[in-house]
């Protein structure tokens, strides 16, 4: 029997389950538990893990992939696209997909992600459809697949290693689209119209022509496996090769990819993103901790652009005090993720760390995982 090397999760099914983290790395691990499990069925938007093995022997046969590898994720493809009834690369109903590693012991930040794969010049005109004509949403989403894939992409593919942060592509980019905000007098991001954005997505392809000597590209499948060699090859990236000395991290173990559904919590004051803790990662009290973002992306909540907002009550903070909680914004939603938080602490038998995102007021759980704490919460 041929060697497996992709396992699907999604619509209260899973391939695999948490016990492949060695295979699956800890992210599909617990995606296919929280997709599959009997006990869960949570909404995890669906989509599939390339294993460990696949990073393997990527190192061993000069970054090739293995046999049938493509047909197994076009398959896959197949499965996410009949369950979210939209077709990737589909001018009229696209599905777009985020790719991203997981070893099987996590390392944060480490590797490479890229989001909204498989937005064109063709796929935007339906992506605006599918947003009930929100067309700022959706320049706004392919400005931001510009910026990550040109950096995490296209600069590492051309074996570019720029001088200095300033220097590289995306601090390029950022600087444009900063001296766009100026000249129109512009304190936000948010503050961008679709017509400013659609500026920004020209001068920034125009930029990446002409410092990396190649053209953005427009194609879908090229998007997607560039997207899953860029995740490969982080993981012998600088950062990740010195957070394994200082972790012990053996090099052996690989990463996986997982590619996934986008779901979008920037598509107006009806979507959100956020994370959240089941207890205070600072002290270890047993109450839901967390924040978010209303009509953000996921990186937004990290990059400390805005100041997320607190989950509920016990999670204001002196920033964010004044700020309009989770539980009363959408009380229905909170409630959700509150029962689907504790249900998922009774099934790991441990604190959890998990990423949500709202979509026009429905819930998805993106992640989950035992939750970094200080020493006297642990206890």
């Amino acid at each position: 029997m041929a060697k497996k090397y992709v396992y699907f999760f999604g619509g209260g099914k899973a391939d695999g389950n948490e016990s492949m983290k060695n295979l699956l790395g800890g992210k599909g691990a617990n995606l296919a538990e929280m997709a599959g499990h009997k006990d869960l069925r949570l909404p995890v938007p669906p989509g599939f893990s390339i294993t460990t093995e696949v990073c393997i022997y990527y190192y061993q046969n000069k970054k090739r992939y293995p046999a049938g590898l493509r047909e197994e994720v076009e398959k896959a493809l197949e499965r996410v696209e009949k369950l979210m009834a939209r077709l990737f690369g589909d001018p009229d109903n696209p599905l777009l997909v985020s790719v991203r590693s997981g070893a099987r012991r996590s390392m944060p930040g480490m590797m490479e992600t890229v989001l909204n794969i498989g937005l064109t010049e063709k796929t935007i005109p339906g992506l605006i459809r599918q947003s009930n004509g929100n067309s700022r949403f959706v320049y706004d989403a392919y400005r931001r697949l510009i910026m990550m894939y040109s950096d995490v992409v296209m600069e590492k593919a051309a074996g570019i290693e720029p001088k200095d942060e300033e220097s590289g592509i995306r601090k390029q980019l950022e600087k444009i689209m900063s001296s766009m905000k100026k000249e129109n007098g512009y304190s936000l991001d948010t503050d961008l119209t679709a017509d400013d954005l659609k500026k920004l997505c020209s001068l920034f392809k125009a930029r990446i022509k002409e410092v990396l000597k190649k053209e953005f590209p427009d194609e879908p499948k090229e998007q997607l496996w560039g997207g899953i060699g860029a995740v490969f090859s982080s993981w012998n990236g600088k950062r990740a090769v010195s957070y394994r000395r200082i972790e012990n991290i053996p090099d052996v173990w690989g990463t996986a990819v997982n590619v996934q559904t986008m779901v979008f919590g920037n598509m107006g004051n009806d979507s959100a993103t956020g994370v959240a803790f089941t207890r205070n990662p600072g002290n270890g009290e047993n109450k839901f901790y967390g924040e978010y973002l209303i009509n953000a992306q996921g990186e937004d909540v990290v990059a400390g652009i805005r100041t997320p907002a607190p989950i509920n009550e016990y999670s204001k903070s002196g920033q964010n005090k004044d700020f309009l909680t989770l539980e009363k914004a959408m009380p229905a939603i909170y409630k959700e993720l509150f029962d689907i938080q504790k249900r998922l602490e009774q099934h790991y038998r441990d604190m959890q760390d998990i990423e949500f995102t709202i979509e026009k007021g429905r819930l998805f759980m993106l992640q989950c995982r035992v939750g970094k704490r200080n020493g006297p919460a642990a206890v």
